[in-house]
């Protein structure tokens, strides 16, 4: 056999060996529901820049890596996906800031998967169910709007990652805004705190407890803070996302 036509036919192999590989990962649908993903004003040129190119700034960026060169090829093309679908609102909102995030690598069911949802169960749900509803009050003579934001009452973003401790944050938000209308000073308080420490149950239901990162509630929150005596500073006692470390209040 020619040796020329040899080499060919081992080429045209490998072609298609590398299609099947790429076409037994699952199909990503473009027109899944976006991720909002807001970026720094600075990044606005580096979305100029080629795929190739961001893909390898958002890896050095979020420290991120993959198992194997398929998986690789893979969280690429999801990250292309998400790329054009943030320059596409982008084009159709100018106020907002589209662009990358860490989870620029994830689809919208994976995101959903690890970040949404509540933890807890049916627990948590029948608590939920059970909380007294908030009186409703006058509405007369308000401001078309008014933003916390605008008045200094308001922490920036964080982040609970992974971890279902969104009640921490809900708790440890009201106080933050609470403390600012009280003394005039933004301080950010620990949502860890609660996370190691707050294990406190709802009268009506005993096995409806904070559990760290399987879920929790703000009313109980507060019970436990009533108790306990206080929260501490973010900055004394940092956020980790984990709910395996023992609890470290220091009440001074």
């Amino acid at each position: 056999m020619d040796r020329r036509f040899l080499l060919l036919l081992l080429l045209l192999v490998e072609v298609a060996l590398s299609a099947s590989v790429a076409s037994s990962w699952p199909s990503y649908a473009e027109d899944d529901p976006l991720i909002v993903q807001v970026v720094p004003e600075s990044d606005e040129d580096e979305l100029r820049l080629n795929a190739e190119a961001h893909f390898s700034s958002f890896l050095r960026r979020f420290g991120k890596s993959y198992a194997d060169e398929k998986e690789h090829a893979y969280r690429f093309s999801v990250f292309k996906a998400n790329l054009r679908r943030a320059r596409r609102h982008q084009k159709m909102d100018p106020t907002a800031v589209h662009g990358i995030t860490k989870f620029s690598d994830l689809t919208p069911a994976e995101f959903r998967r690890t970040y949404l949802g509540l933890r807890g169960g049916r627990r948590l749900r029948r608590a939920l169910a059970s909380s007294h509803e908030a009186p409703i009050l006058p509405t007369n003579n308000l401001p078309t709007d008014f933003d916390w934001r605008d008045h200094g009452a308001v922490t920036g973003v964080k982040d609970q990652g992974s971890c279902g401790s969104c009640w921490s944050f809900s708790a440890s938000g009201a106080l933050e805004g609470a403390n600012f209308l009280a003394t005039g000073q933004l301080e950010s308080l620990s949502e860890q705190q609660l996370v190691d420490c707050d294990h406190e149950c709802d009268s009506s239901e005993p096995d409806s407890c904070d559990s760290g990162c399987n879920g929790g509630l703000m009313t109980t929150a507060f019970e436990y803070l009533l108790k306990s005596g206080g929260l501490e500073l973010e900055k004394d006692y940092p956020y980790t996302g984990t709910d395996r470390g023992r609890c470290k209040f220091d009440e001074s």
